[in-house]
């Protein structure tokens, strides 16, 4: 009795830790590799599993005794002191430290967290990453103030809680901002519209969802990879379409959709105060753990360092490219440390920061308003695909530096156990008269 206990508390332990990953923005293909270990690590080599972002499978057992467990995932997102704390109980369960019931406690506090800083500080807190992406995307001080405004009032529409508004809240929100831009332009320089949109909406964007998704195509994971990458451009046309509504409202003609000139851009130095500020953002907005700070700080200087020399030095297309391949090693090798921060935690900052998913709301929103729009949406396809693929090769390095190089593996059906029928010796009397058994089936056979 006490096996069949173990065995159903390790199959909901390892569905929770799938479920806190999937909440994570974790790939399905490190989500399987995370639990396999966790399953060894408390005796469960029979273990195996099925992993997808919406639904989970966790069989264990062998032949007849085996079990199964389902777990629908949800649409939970973590903050970042909740991954830290997912991460680290992950690390523990790795060892084997952590008894699955004490496991999933655990993993009901985490989800249970309240958020480390007020909603005030919060708040302030998208309104300055709003402050530092825009330092990057519109450098005019009056495109800054104005995104630090609008960063502030999406802030506050994000408290609410609500699955129902949930869904409308990225359309809501897109409408809102770009009417007050189109609106805005009218009156004061604040160069870029549409780049300038990309700012206060940042958090909505798909860029980390684009990216999982094709990391998972390349690695095989069709279903998974397949179904995020549609939904992640179903994310960017709800922006899109709320963009291309505040225009029609608002009565904008199609070149206010395509990129404008500033009259004065800021000094050279303000994109290394707009990365200084994005992490600021960032670490109040999320909630993040204090220790973690430096850590996505260093994350998002090498990634921008990298896609600044790959756009200066080979061509615009690369920058995400050698942003990626730079900034990967890096994040794997601050999770590996003992006091460092999980990959997750400096990953998402690093993706928004490399931009993905702004490039292909720039895209699709100037294809659908404009005639030449199709060619910078077919750019910034490109531009997923480059940064994905850096992410990628980045991983194979790390991998290859501190694991060394992996068997390939084998396809193989595993035998079925053999009964206890099959197992047993012949007996004595079935010995001694075999001989005649088999001469009578012969005598049978020759008088059909």
């Amino acid at each position: 009795m006490t096996e069949v206990v173990d065995r159903s508390a390790l199959r909901q332990f390892l569905l929770g830790l799938a479920q806190g990953m999937n909440a994570s923005a974790e790939s399905v293909d490190r989500i399987r590799d995370t639990i396999t270990d966790v399953a060894r690590a408390n005796g469960g080599d029979d273990t195996d599993f099925v992993v997808l972002p919406t639904i989970i499978i966790v069989e264990t057992g062998e032949s007849d005794e085996s079990r199964v467990a389902i777990r629908s995932a949800t649409n939970a997102s973590f903050r970042f002191d909740q991954i830290a704390a997912l991460y680290e109980l992950i690390g523990r369960a790795r060892a084997g430290a952590v008894p699955p019931i004490d496991g999933i406690r655990r993993l009901n506090e985490i989800g249970a967290m309240k958020p480390r800083l007020g909603w005030f500080t919060r708040t302030l807190g998208h309104a300055i990453l709003t402050t530092g992406l825009a330092l990057l995307l519109a450098p005019t001080w009056q495109g800054v103030i104005v995104a630090f405004i609008l960063g502030f009032g999406i802030g506050l529409l994000k408290l609410v809680r609500s699955p129902t508004l949930q869904l409308i809240l990225p359309i809501a929100a897109a409408f809102v901002c770009a009417a007050a831009v189109f609106l805005l332009a009218e009156v004061i320089e604040i160069g870029d519209p549409i780049r300038l949109l990309i700012a206060p909406l940042v958090t909505f964007l798909p860029g980390g969802v684009l990216t999982t998704a094709t990391v998972e195509l390349a690695a095989g994971q069709m279903i998974s990879g397949a179904s995020r990458l549609v939904y992640g451009f179903v994310q960017l046309a709800l922006l899109a379409f709320g963009i291309l509504a505040a225009g029609a409202v608002v009565g904008v003609e199609s070149h206010s959709y395509e990129p404008l000139d500033a009259s004065s851009f800021l000094p050279w130095w303000v994109p290394a105060i707009g990365i200084l500020i994005f992490a600021l953002g960032n670490y109040l907005h999320f909630s993040a753990p204090p220790s973690t700070f430096g850590w996505v700080l260093l994350a998002l200087v090498v990634a921008y360092v990298g896609q600044w020399a790959g756009t200066e030095f080979i061509d615009p297309t690369v920058g995400g490219f050698i942003g990626a391949v730079a900034v990967t090693p890096v994040v794997f090798w601050i999770a590996g440390l003992r006091h460092g921060a999980p990959s997750q935690l400096t990953f998402l900052p690093a993706f928004w920061l490399l931009v993905p998913g702004a490039a292909g709301l720039v895209g699709l929103t100037e294809a659908v308003a404009t005639d030449n729009g199709l060619a910078d949406f077919a750019t910034a396809l490109i531009s997923v695909m480059s940064i994905a693929l850096g992410v990628l090769i980045g991983t194979a390095l790390y991998r290859v530096v501190h694991h060394g190089a992996e068997e390939f593996v084998q396809f193989a059906v595993a035998l079925p156990a053999p009964s206890d029928a099959e197992d047993a010796p012949p007996s004595l009397w079935a010995r001694i008269t075999g001989p005649w058994r088999r001469r009578g089936m012969d005598r049978d056979d020759r008088r059909r």
